[in-house]
């Protein structure tokens, strides 16, 4: 599988095997998929495998993480660590999601973190995507499946 990252003027490409699977504009932060399963694919195993393919292709942060309860409209079991949830930094005046960024949540001292538990982690997002300027000691940022929040995070 060979992948080529592109960045020409405001646009980044990714290409797979040749063929455009993924197109983002830097400026807006706007992106379309052209093959989601090609998008997935990459996302999936470059989430795992980056450090190797590119030798530090993710930011990595300590955060502590606080999952809601099942009765505050958290989830209704705990996860893994690798878990890959939407992360959010903003939302519009109408309470909306800006955007959602790509980033694994990971964590050692237990197999699982539980609805309405905290815990310290560390979260590890990929650098293609323009989410540098958010990655600051101090930031909160809440924790997404879909459009359903079930907890948030500080980077410490």
């Amino acid at each position: 599988m060979a992948i080529l990252k592109k960045i020409e003027g405001n646009e980044l490409y990714l290409y797979m095997n040749g063929k455009l699977i993924y197109k983002r504009w830097l400026d807006t932060g706007q992106s379309k998929i052209f093959d989601v399963m090609a998008y997935d694919k990459y996302t999936l195993t470059s989430i795992r495998d980056l450090e190797y393919e590119n030798n530090g292709g993710l930011l990595t942060v300590k955060a502590i993480l606080k999952l809601k309860s099942t009765e505050e409209g958290g989830r209704q079991t705990g996860f893994i660590s690798g878990y890959r949830p939407n992360h959010v930094f903003e939302y519009n005046d109408k309470g909306q999601l800006l955007q959602t960024y790509i980033g694994d949540i990971v964590f050692q001292d237990k197999p699982t973190i539980e609805p309405g538990e905290e815990r310290e982690v560390t979260v590890r997002f990929l650098m293609n995507q323009p989410i540098e300027k958010y990655l600051n000691k101090g930031r909160v940022w809440w924790i997404h499946e879909g459009d359903s929040q079930i907890g948030q995070a500080e980077i410490i």
